[in-house]
């Protein structure tokens, strides 16, 4: 009998999120543990850390919680990340701190997230974290959100309970318009509904996690996206002291590409044609977003690193002025006379804060007025560039529309941000 094909659906990245003591760092071992992505010696030094903390079964938790200072106080204090596969796809995944003075730590788990599952303890309901955990996924620009009820072996597997829980949830989930919202109830402890269906929740006919992790379709947003290419290096291969030609080298961070299609170089607006798209040698017929190329354009124009080549048709305007949503990082609150470095794809800029527009208050999903950032503050700004970037909005390209500061003098990342509108041609 021939054995079935099972379809790849590609890299999928996520990220665990909710309250102190909800479940986080046991659900991911648990994905882990019964998925069969845990070696034998990594199993073996997990019991031999369940013992040394007294435990008569192995806590799954600690495949997540690396760090000894976590270990020692049985929370979560940094964002863990693990990689793993099924059959049928690719896994990053991100367990997020759940504390509220870490939302610097679970913003940069979630930036690069594709999908964020926000756990409520059954027990508990809905808390103030659950609300800043689902307003921060929005506002990282993810599409798909879990909201997993957790730990319901603790209540019986009542029903009741899970769709009181909910009817809680929606109101908000409304209001932050989440695109794609799935509701499930589990046990992560025991496994119910996680990636065995279990025998507790017979009530649920709504797909395991890990099936609804495995069918989670990204390919069509990401191939419909513009295209746009950050030109990380120009190569200039030579035979005999000659050139050979300019090509431009690069990863894809959105749609497509194709030889023929019109591209404009930004920020210097020069337009040409794609002549080939060169894939470790050879031609492609088409490029796609993650895919990392060599670009070689119809006409010698003038790139170099730090360009981006975008798509004619929609491609945005270069600005020096950028409104933008900023997640503020350093310990050290923001100092508007600062000078700073704005990392955005491969370019960077020389950047201050111009104006602090309003501090977004978590609790009350609103923005008021505010004079300073402090750490794990999110605002919205307008940053002042000494030369132009090409960025995009972030809710239409995540890549183009994403960025970091940098300080000039210590180097250190003080802050991120997401593009607010900006135009296009």
């Amino acid at each position: 009998m021939a054995q079935e094909q099972l379809t790849d659906n590609g890299l999928l990245r996520f990220i665990t999120c909710g309250s102190v003591d909800d479940g986080k760092s046991t659900l991911i071992g648990r994905l882990l543990f019964d998925s069969k992505a845990i070696l034998a010696d990594a199993l073996d030094a997990l019991a031999v850390s369940s013992r040394k903390r007294g435990l008569e079964e192995v806590d799954l938790s600690l495949l997540t919680d690396g760090l000894s200072a976590e270990r020692e106080q049985g929370i979560t204090i940094d964002v863990a990340y693990r990689y793993f596969s099924t059959g049928t796809r690719k896994y990053i995944l991100a367990d997020a701190p759940g504390h509220e003075q870490y939302t610097r730590n679970m913003v940069t788990g979630a930036s690069t997230a594709d999908l964020a599952i926000v756990l409520i303890d059954a027990r508990k309901g809905v808390l103030p974290q659950t609300r800043r955990h689902m307003t921060l996924a929005s506002l990282m620009g993810i599409r798909h959100v879990v909201v997993a009820i957790n730990k319901m072996d603790l209540v019986g597997y009542d029903e009741a309970v899970f769709r009181r829980i909910q009817a809680e949830v929606a109101p908000l989930a409304r209001k932050l318009e989440i695109p794609h919202l799935q509701y499930l109830p589990l046990s992560a402890l025991k496994g119910d509904m996680v990636v065995a269906r279990g025998e507790q929740l017979a009530w649920f006919d709504g797909p395991t996690l890990m099936e609804l992790l495995e069918g989670v379709d990204l390919d069509a947003q990401d191939l419909d996206a513009p295209f746009r290419f950050p030109v990380q290096l120009v190569c200039r291969p030579r035979t005999g002291g000659l050139l050979d030609y300019r090509g431009y080298q690069g990863r894809i961070e959105s749609g497509s590409v194709a030889p023929g299609d019109a591209v404009t170089i930004l920020p210097s607006g020069i337009r040409t044609t794609v002549r080939r798209v060169e894939f470790f040698g050879e031609d492609l017929a088409r490029g796609v977003v993650g895919q990392s190329v060599t670009l070689h354009l119809a006409d010698d124009v003038d790139v170099s690193r730090g360009d981006l080549i975008a798509g004619t048709a929609g491609a945005p305007v270069p600005s020096r002025d950028l409104d933008a949503t900023l997640c503020w990082f350093s310990e050290q609150p923001l100092d508007p006379m600062s000078r700073m470095i704005l990392r955005h794809g491969t370019r960077e800029v020389r950047a201050k804060v111009n104006e602090i527009l309003g501090r977004f208050d978590l609790q009350a999903l609103e923005s008021l007025p505010a004079r300073e950032l402090r750490m794990n503050d999110i605002a919205t700004v307008n940053l002042r560039l000494q030369q132009p970037i090409a960025a995009d909005p972030h809710g239409w390209v995540r890549s183009g529309g994403s960025f970091i500061l940098v300080d000039e003098t210590t180097h250190a990342t003080v802050a991120a941000g997401l593009v607010l509108g900006q135009e296009s041609y």
